[in-house]
């Protein structure tokens, strides 16, 4: 039997809720009164929140034909990603994703490891600096630029400082345009200074990426091998290429999607480590006995499963995208309660991470959560990181594979540790600490 009235706050709790406390504990706030499945009335609108693994499942899998990336959608792809593979739908989607599928599989990532490594080895050098001096750094920034210089090599084949602070610049201005747009805003025709920044930087990735390439059209001998190169050889099953519209509209949503996720994630991981020593230890003697005096390659990687046990914990209390949002396109049902058509239904791993029907003292920090039978006892949607089903993240392999290698090449050197208290984390359109991450470098 299918329930019609859904459990929830009214709407002055929920906006009193998120102006003094954010929206985060407001859902977690909500979540406790109500639930596992309860909507939020935002404005005119509601939403539909569910956090039980079952829920999950039936959003992205049984009932997947019922939803899309519908409404909720058109301002990240009006203003940052176009028709790129996060915001696409039906056919245009299946197409894009069945054209990139095969440069992201475990085995595709690989041929990006040597620029992860050459990037992060530079990184551990500047360290040295820093550890001397005792400097105190903004983790979320220094792991920031450390992620668009790979991604920005990876796509583009450029190593040039320049290149890669700009586009690095520009795209985080377009993020946060887009991530304000929703919230209250003036119409975007309205010359306000925020829209000019967005404009300038908009139009100058843009030009990049249509420089760039034309460089690859004009280019025989040698021919490039960085990704954009390889989309653009790409054929469907007609034959036919990516238009240059999609090309670039792929190449932002790469860039976006492959360096601030990744970024947050390896933050939240040095942040975890210094709270919990315990941990820091145990990594430090997996990669001195692997390793001892040597840097890693990734073909150590296999015989480093705790390193990678501790990323997907940070991906559990920590995921870089602690919501994200499917609309119904048809009349459907969630948890046994009517889903109109158009109603938006949020799934939340932030929440469902710490379920407690599935994880055991949740709040705790324990990446033996994640050894192989740990893993194979748990409900298959319990973890939810880079969502799941047919939409789940095509770049998750890229990320876990960047995110174990970065960890292993400068926890093997460095422990930094936090600079006040611990960081609370807040909801700003990806999952932040509030007021960033002091931290000091300090050697093992």
């Amino acid at each position: 039997m299918t329930a019609t009235h859904i459990p929830g706050p009214g709407p002055i709790t929920v906006l009193t809720g998120i102006a003094r406390q954010g929206f985060l504990d407001t859902v977690g706030m909500a979540w406790r009164e109500h639930g596992d499945t309860f909507r939020l009335r935002l404005g005119v609108g509601e939403m539909v929140i569910a956090m039980h693994p079952d829920a999950v499942r039936e959003v992205n899998l049984t009932e997947r034909r019922s939803f899309d990336k519908r409404k909720s959608y058109d301002g990240v792809r009006k203003y940052l990603t176009g028709e790129g593979l996060i915001a696409s739908t039906g056919d245009l989607w299946k197409r894009q994703r069945k054209l990139m599928a095969p440069y992201f599989t475990p085995r595709g990532v690989r041929a990006y490891a040597r620029v992860m490594l050459t990037d992060t080895l530079r990184v551990s050098e500047r360290w040295d600096g820093l550890a001397d001096a005792g400097t105190t750094i903004e983790m979320g920034e220094e792991m920031m630029e450390l992620t668009a210089s790979i991604i920005v090599q990876a796509l583009f084949g450029t190593s040039a400082d320049h290149d890669i602070v700009r586009l690095k610049d520009c795209v985080e201005t377009m993020i946060r345009f887009t991530t304000r747009r929703m919230g209250p805003h003036l119409p975007s025709w309205v010359p306000t200074r925020a829209v000019r920044e967005y404009t300038a930087a908009r139009d100058e990735v843009h030009a990049y990426i249509r420089r760039v390439i034309a460089e690859r059209r004009a280019q025989v001998d040698p021919p490039a091998d960085d990704l954009l190169a390889k989309l653009m050889d790409a054929r469907d099953d007609d034959g036919q290429p990516m238009s240059e519209s999609l090309l670039r509209d792929e190449s932002i949503t790469m860039f976006f999607a492959g360096h601030e996720t990744t970024a947050r994630t390896m933050a939240a991981t040095w942040a975890a480590l210094a709270e919990n020593p315990a941990v820091a230890d145990r990594l430090g003697a997996e990669i001195d006995e692997v390793l001892g005096d040597r840097d890693p390659t990734v073909e150590d990687l296999h015989a480093l499963p705790y390193a990678l046990q501790v990323v997907k914990e940070v991906l559990r209390l920590y995921p870089a995208a602690p919501f994200y949002v499917r609309d119904a396109v048809a009349p459907t049902q969630v948890s046994g309660f009517g889903i109109k058509e158009g109603t938006p239904v949020m799934l939340a791993p932030y929440f469902t991470h710490r379920h407690p029907e599935f994880w055991d003292d949740p709040e705790r920090f324990d990446p033996d959560r994640f050894t192989p039978v740990a893993e194979a006892g748990r409900h298959p949607q319990a973890y939810h990181p880079f969502a799941t089903g047919e939409r789940v993240c095509i770049g998750n392999h890229l990320s876990l594979l960047e995110s174990h290698l970065l960890l292993v090449v400068l926890a093997r050197r460095f422990r930094p540790q936090l600079v006040g208290p611990p960081p609370r984390w807040v909801m700003e359109g990806v999952l932040a600490p509030e007021g960033g991450l002091p931290m000091r470098i300090e050697r093992r």
